[in-house]
């Protein structure tokens, strides 16, 4: 896929960075329907080239984010020959670099969200919840939310189940499925549906 085809995926004046940061390498970029397990990956193709795949579904910024994440994965490794861990201190330090070099392609109420993000850059995107709360907009009149928005006692819908929040340990949530009584922990940026007192079995 070219630069120029990429751009409608992207937020304004990103080709000046992009075309720096491709210019010594061959890569394919795949655009790809949304998957819930994972917003973009990197991988070295047997011929040498680089593959890098993003979600297509993707509000533009955070398209933008995922591609220098995983760039960040492809010069990192090319740099260091391979040597190092995939989310080490090497790539963590690459990703900051690119990160910082490319902040104001950022909206202004976003900038401070990654520059604070870029001090310990995360692996996974889920473990940063002041990104996951600006990219999840919620529209006010569904029922979707975050485990921790819920309270002890609340009861939601996950995965076609129900369940109660039994109680808070430590950064988890341990909750019971009504379905078949077993527990559970929960991450606090699970997103479920929860369920009004008239919904509730």
């Amino acid at each position: 896929m070219s630069i120029s085809v990429l751009e409608q995926y992207l937020p304004e004046n990103t080709l000046p960075f992009l075309k720096k940061w491709f210019a010594d390498y061959f890569i394919h970029i795949k655009i790809t329907k949304n998957r819930n397990s994972k917003l973009g990956d990197y991988r070295k193709l047997p011929d040498k080239s680089h593959q890098i795949t993003v979600n297509s579904t993707l509000d533009k910024q955070l398209f933008f984010f995922v591609l220098t994440h995983e760039l960040a994965h492809l010069i990192a490794f090319e740099k260091f020959n391979n040597r190092i861990s995939a989310h080490g201190k090497e790539w963590k330090d690459t990703f900051r670099e690119m990160l910082l070099e490319s902040i104001d392609i950022y909206t202004d109420d976003l900038k401070p969200i990654i520059r604070r993000f870029s001090s310990n850059p995360k692996a996974n995107f889920m473990a940063s919840p002041e990104l996951v709360r600006y990219f999840h907009i919620e529209n006010p009149e569904d029922q979707f939310v975050f485990v921790e928005d819920l309270s002890v006692k609340d009861n939601f819908h996950y995965k076609g189940d129900q369940y109660e929040i039994l109680e808070k340990k430590k950064k988890l949530y341990l909750c019971i499925n009504l379905n078949n009584s077993k527990k559970y922990l929960f991450r606090p940026l699970a997103k479920v549906e929860k369920l009004t007192r008239d919904e509730e079995q």
